[in-house]
Parts: structure tokens; C-alpha cells; sequence
């Protein structure tokens, strides 16, 4: 029997409200152990021990959260009778938590992430069979060295490219043109492919000395937006994300302005739109002084580009990260 440790965040798998109902409640309210009577079969699957990191909403994860969840891993990850480590996460910023893992650890041991859509205490909560799932992937062989994986209703995601699609349902991931990595059937693990691009052990990330990292902000692009944000973000940041429209872009008054700072600051491209890429544009970026995000979101972009400037501000070899990462 391998061994598992699990731990938890918090979040709405962890959450409490009134019997029955599945809205309105408090994320982070039980502890993992409370979670763990509710899923009797899951001590059948491995021999579980499990570490309290906080209780929060995922909204309150931060850098300083980010961190410290990396530094647990890693130390879990050294001793030889851990096999494989599910970290329990709110579903809000779960993307970007994997995502940040992905780059970062330096372990091919497994490392799952998963969550649920309705509280501990509401009628069919689906983070019990989340959570058995979740350890019976990282209990599989097929897990070690595939990077930071997620597992949400009978799906396997890769910490790439998971990203929360719908706010409601429990079907609420999806990876959209990328597709899912594989699925679950109960405890049984199919994989139908394996990213490609590096992680964990391959990443240019993995293996730095992070104790904390550097300013960056997203600018969201609407029509009207005010001219004055750039000026900010850039005043007080190391670098800035723009959530343009369409393919990365934004309006007359913004492309004129931020091109001027853009030659002084590093800032990435990116779009608010669900599905698509961010290439170079000859029109809204004619001497290409800004870098692209490709497949990024927004919020995966500033990441990357926080670690990017922990390591250069050489814009080209941080566009050729975002370009093949």
C-alpha cells in the first residue's frame, strides 16, 4: 500500500452552510480529517496521513501561500515513504495554484490537485469522490513525472492548461482545444496523453531559491478603460499583464501610450477571451516592444511572467518562455 500525504487549503470542498444546500456557505470551515470520515473507502487505496496548511477561501491564497505550499511539498517529496502528495484547493484560483506548482516544484513524485463545486454539507457533495479519486491517481505509476495534475469529475487535467469554465455546475473545469490529459472510472486511472511541453523538473523554474516574488499586475482592457491605469501599474510594478479584447487587444488611446511605456517595461499581451492564442500583431504592436502570452490566460501569464523576471528582463528570452512553456 503506497503512502499519500494529503494536504489541504481549504476551500469549498472544506466548506459548511446549511444542511442540504449547495450555495451560500463558508469555504474552509472543516479540516481535512473531518473530510476523510465522510470517504471510508479512500483508507483502502493508500495509507493517508494529512497536513492542516491553512483553512481558507481560495481567493485568500497569495505569493506568500503559493510558497509555503511549494516549500511543504518539497519537504514531503524528500522522504523516500511518501508516494505521491493531493493537495486540497478551492475551485476559484485552483488553476493558478497548479499552474504556479507546475513551474516550480522539483519532484516527479505525483502531485494532484482537486476541490469541489458544493459544500462539505450539501446533498451530494462531489468533493468526497473527488478527493478518493485524486488519491488514487497519485497513487498510480502512470502519474510520476507527468508534472502537477488535477482531478475533477472523473477528469485528469493537466496544471498547464486546467481552467475554471463555470461557476456553478460541478462539471466546472475544462481544458477546451487542449483536451484533458485522461479520466477515472471509481479508483481506476486512463491516461490518453501527457503534456508536452516542461514542468516541474524540466521547467527553468524548478529550481530556484523562491522566498518571494515580484510585483506584477493585469490590466483588463474595456471599452472606455482609463488611460491613467497603465501608468500605475507600471509605476508600481515590475512588469504588467494586459487582458486585452480579441487576440490581445486593446483601443487607439491605450496602443499609442503603453507602446511609449512598454519601451522601458516589460508587458505581456494577453486576452480576456475564454479560447484563442495571443500572437504578435503588426497593427497593435508594430515594433513588437510587448510579448505575447500565446496560450495563456491573464492570470496564468502574470505567473509566468513573475517568475521570468526572478531569472532576466531580457524580453526575448522571456518571450521565448512564454512561447514554449
Amino acid at each position: 500500500m503506497k503512502n499519500i500525504v494529503i494536504i489541504a487549503t481549504g476551500g469549498t470542498i472544506a466548506g459548511s452552510g446549511d444542511i442540504g444546500k449547495s450555495a451560500d456557505y463558508a469555504a474552509g470551515h472543516f479540516k481535512v480529517s473531518d473530510i476523510l470520515e465522510s470517504v471510508p473507502a479512500i483508507r483502502s487505496l493508500a495509507s493517508i496521513s494529512t497536513i492542516q496548511m491553512c483553512n481558507v477561501d481560495s481567493n485568500d491564497m497569495n505569493n506568500e501561500r503559493w510558497i509555503q505550499l511549494r516549500d511543504l511539498i518539497h519537504t514531503c517529496a524528500k522522504d523516500p515513504n511518501v508516494d505521491g502528495i493531493v493537495v486540497t484547493h478551492g475551485t476559484d484560483t485552483l488553476e493558478e495554484t497548479a499552474f504556479f506548482l507546475n513551474l516550480t516544484l522539483h519532484t516527479e513524485i505525483p502531485v494532484v490537485l482537486t476541490g469541489s463545486m458544493r459544500p462539505a454539507t450539501a446533498t451530494s457533495a462531489d468533493g468526497p469522490m473527488n478527493l478518493y479519486q485524486a488519491v488514487a491517481l497519485a497513487c498510480s505509476d502512470q502519474a510520476k513525472g507527468a508534472g502537477v495534475l488535477a482531478v475533477f469529475s472523473d477528469t485528469i487535467y493537466s496544471g498547464r492548461d486546467i481552467r475554471k469554465s463555470n461557476s456553478y455546475k460541478t462539471d466546472a473545469f475544462e481544458i477546451g482545444h487542449f483536451g484533458s490529459l485522461g479520466y477515472m472510472r471509481d479508483d481506476q486511472v486512463y491516461f490518453l496523453s501527457r503534456s508536452q511541453r516542461p514542468h516541474t523538473i524540466t521547467s527553468p523554474f524548478s529550481d530556484m531559491e523562491i522566498q518571494t516574488l515580484p510585483n506584477v499586475d493585469i490590466a483588463y482592457w474595456h471599452c472606455g478603460a482609463d488611460l491613467g491605469l497603465l501608468d500605475y501599474l507600471c509605476q508600481n510594478n515590475e512588469g504588467i499583464v494586459i487582458a486585452g479584447s480579441g487576440s490581445g487587444n486593446y483601443g487607439t488611446s491605450w496602443r499609442d501610450h503603453f507602446h511609449q511605456l512598454a519601451k522601458d517595461h516589460v508587458i505581456v499581451r494577453s486576452s480576456r477571451v475564454v479560447q484563442g492564442i495571443v500572437f504578435d500583431s503588426s497593427y497593435f504592436d508594430p515594433d513588437q516592444d510587448t510579448i505575447p502570452s500565446f496560450t495563456f490566460s491573464p492570470h496564468k501569464a502574470k505567473i509566468l511572467l513573475m517568475l521570468a523576471l526572478m531569472k532576466t528582463k531580457d524580453k526575448s528570452q522571456i518571450r521565448e518562455w512564454f512561447e514554449t512553456l
